[in-house]
């Protein structure tokens, strides 16, 4: 994994992406707000509340950050990825609202059984295909017994989805992944 690829695109990611995905008729809050407002409904139904521990892999310039504090109140969010100029940007938008790690794009920099839920939104067609398999590992490794791992990617079935990847800068060396290859590395 390029620890660096997205540190060139940091400071203007918010407003790449939202050029990006303007076809949608939305704009990156609602993909955000509706990912974590799903991540919420999914704990209350079982039946995890409270103070929640949540990684949330590959958290980018933050952009999920306010929707946890609006949908999971009370959770202790860290926020992990491999670029570290995209952490700095988060960690100045949203200052003390979640903690900020970086890792190296192989080994999660916490202790076994660490967190409740690990988080993942749009990550894994930026990760190699060949590395997914070490990453999910390590992300067990760092999940409680009974924690869940909730991963959203691109449906590379969709052709608009197929389009505003192709297109997008960010996106130059992303390769999608079907829900079935991803879910068959996870088992």
């Amino acid at each position: 994994m390029d620890r660096t690829e997205f540190d060139r695109f940091a400071d203007e990611y918010q407003k790449l992406h939202s050029a990006n995905i303007k076809v949608s008729g939305e704009g990156p809050e609602f993909f955000a707000e509706y990912k974590v407002r799903d991540t919420a409904k999914l704990l209350r139904k079982t039946g995890m509340t409270g103070k929640v521990r949540i990684l949330d892999f590959g958290s980018g310039v933050g952009n999920s950050i306010p929707h946890f504090r609006q949908h999971i109140p009370g959770c202790d969010l860290t926020c992990l990825d491999v670029s570290q100029k995209s952490l700095s940007v988060a960690e100045e938008r949203f200052k003390n609202k979640a903690k900020f790690v970086s890792f190296n794009g192989a080994q999660i920099p916490f202790s076994e059984e660490d967190f409740d839920v690990i988080y993942s939104a749009c990550v894994f067609h930026h990760i190699p295909h060949r590395e997914h398999a070490d990453l999910l590992h390590e992300m067990h490794r760092v999940l409680r017994p009974g924690g869940l791992v909730i991963i959203f990617e691109h449906n590379p079935l969709n052709p608009l989805t197929v389009r505003v990847v192709n297109t997008c800068p960010f996106d130059e060396n992303a390769v999608l992944i079907p829900a079935r290859q991803l879910v068959k590395k996870m088992a």
